[in-house]
Parts: structure tokens; sequence; C-alpha cells
């Protein structure tokens, strides 16, 4: 179980043991975000939160509670969306999904005080820095999405999808690459991270699996240094909003 201040990769180094596993260089390792944010003290508690009027007509448009809604203002740029239940938001970060990414599953709270989970403050940094500690100690360049779970505007069901990445290219642009019968692709670009985080996702699982860093190996990614930035789709594209 993670704590604030503990050590990813120490806890990585001695699972890796365990499984007698050793890393080798283009390895993926995919971290659910839930354990990175834990490690950050991403917590926030209930009773710190003093909610605003916003934040009051929105928990009562939801049915949620005022405080949980002013946390999740606090993290966002946008309501896109509300209804009973869910609010769909912009993420100060860029992402549109649910909540901010913020819940209360597989987290170790007190009824007396409960407490919520953020994401990340920054997971392409939070990746970086967990890519750069392994080389350093085990001499291998590995690469590594930080993942979490949302939902999608035109399917049901939640997938795994990559919050940060360092490494490789996240977005592979394929436009001009031939098909099997030599035509010119004119318009594919595929989400690398998120296909890696979704598979991984898959393993974790949501509930009480307790699983949760997977290793990919083979994968053949392209180096790159630019991080997740290229999965957010601009505002002005996005048809669903």
């Amino acid at each position: 179980m993670v704590l604030p201040g503990d050590d990813l990769v120490d806890i990585l180094l001695v699972a890796l043991s365990t499984a007698d596993i050793a890393l080798q260089d283009g390895d993926v390792l995919v971290l659910a975000q839930k354990i990175v944010s834990k490690a950050e003290n991403r917590y926030a508690y209930l009773k710190d939160v003093e909610p605003s009027e916003e934040a009051c007509a929105l928990a009562k448009k939801c049915d949620k509670d005022p405080r949980h809604m002013q946390l999740l203002l606090n993290e966002s740029r946008e309501v896109i969306r509300a209804r009973p239940g869910v609010v769909i938001v912009e993420h100060e970060l860029g992402y549109v999904h649910a909540n901010a990414g913020i819940d209360r599953s597989n987290i170790d709270s007190d009824d007396d005080n409960p407490r919520l989970l953020l994401l990340p403050k920054d997971p392409d940094r939070s990746a970086a820095l967990l890519k750069s500690s392994l080389q350093t100690r085990l001499g291998v360049e590995v690469n590594i999405i930080i993942n979490d779970s949302a939902g999608r505007a035109w399917r049901n069901g939640t997938l795994g999808f990559a919050l940060g990445t360092a490494g490789f290219e996240a977005v592979e642009n394929r436009v001009g690459e031939l098909d099997i019968y030599g035509r010119p692709l004119e318009v594919t670009e595929v989400a690398v991270a998120d296909e890696l985080a979704a598979g991984a996702s898959f393993l974790m699982g949501q509930g009480s699996e307790a699983l949760p860093v997977v290793l990919i190996r083979g994968a053949n990614l392209r180096p790159s240094s630019q991080g997740s930035a290229g999965l957010i789709r601009d505002r002005e594209k996005d048809m669903f909003r």
C-alpha cells in the first residue's frame, strides 16, 4: 500500500525482484495513476474544503457533496456537462473526463474525515522522473505510462488511457505510409500510449486486484521526449463539446 512520500522506484525494484523480472531497454512500465497520486500525497480532505456558491449549485444539480464539487472546480478549467451522478469537465491539464479524475475507490479513508484522491499535478513530469531514476539505478532505457480510466462520448464502459508518458511518441503519425494495397494513408494517427494504457488497464482491473504496475515488452516504440500532450485534441476540433 503506497503512502505519501514513498519512493515508487524502490517499490518497483522490490516487485521486479520478487517476480524475477529484469527490465530491458525498450520495455514499457505502466503505472496506475492511484499509486502515483498516493506517493505524491495528492489527497484532499473534505473537512478542509469550504464550498462556494457555484459548488453548492452544481452539487444540487448533480446530487453530490458540495465540498466534492468544490474540489472538482478547483481542478478544472470548465464544466462541460452535468447531470445527477456525473459531471464532465475539462481538467486543468486538458483532459475531458468525469469528475476531474477525483474519486474514493481503493483509498483508505476515515468516515469521520473522508478524503479523496486527485490526479498527479504533472503526470508527464512524474513519468519522466520515474524513467530517469530507473535509468540511473538499473542502466536501462525504459518507457513510462501513467494510466487512468475514463468513459468515452460515443461508447459505453470505461477504458484505460494515458495521463502521462515518458520516452516515446504518444501519438504516431502514419500519414504517407502505405496500406497493404500500396495506397498512402491520409489521416491515420495512432494513439499508441492510449492503446498500451488500455491493455494494461485490463490486466490491472478496477476492483480489488491490487496490480497497479504492468510490464509491456516488444512494443517497438518511437523514441521521443515530448510527453503526452499530443493525445489531447484541440478544443476547436472537438465535435463532442
